[in-house]
């Protein structure tokens, strides 16, 4: 890790990320692919990654699994792994419903398809592509770019 990486502020930022752009893709280490999901976050639980899903997704039925992260820019990348399990209790539901999930489920909250999945973080590497203007200059026209001014890297154990 160059000395300008601070794993707590990457882990910020990465929150922050996730907040401005809402999209995971999530899948179990069984052999089948990812796929994006619509991942919602709750303040309360820290180092927890909610998504709505089907009963019937190929992620349901829990276990070890990956996420994977893009920033919308392209400026911030995640891989993250955990256990994926089903936390189906209401008051979770209510809390983290919003109008982007209801768009999937027809029947609502009662939807008896409707699962929440709850992805907990057991280790994570983040990386923000913040090149410093000296690196840019040297990718565009050669040049080695040196530690402090590559992009940030960190591996934690915790996004909170």
């Amino acid at each position: 890790m160059a000395d300008h990486d601070n794993p707590q502020e990457i882990a910020e930022k990465f929150i922050a990320k996730v907040k401005a752009s809402p999209y995971i893709m999530l899948g179990l280490e069984n052999g089948q692919h990812s796929e994006p999901m619509y991942v919602r976050l709750d303040d309360d639980q820290p180092n927890t990654l909610f998504v709505f899903a089907g009963k019937d997704n190929r992620a349901a039925g829990g276990g070890k699994g990956m996420v994977q992260f893009v920033g919308k820019g392209h400026d911030f990348f995640a891989c993250l792994a955990g256990t994926v399990s089903q936390d189906n209790d209401r008051a979770q539901i209510d809390k983290l419903w919003d109008n982007s999930v209801e768009a999937w489920f027809p029947g609502g909250k009662e939807d008896p398809n409707l699962a929440l999945l709850r992805f907990d973080v057991e280790s994570a590497e983040l990386w923000e592509t913040d090149v410093a203007i000296s690196g840019k200059l040297k990718m565009l026209f050669g040049g080695t770019i040196d530690a402090s001014e590559s992009s940030s890297h960190a591996k934690v154990g915790s996004i909170a």
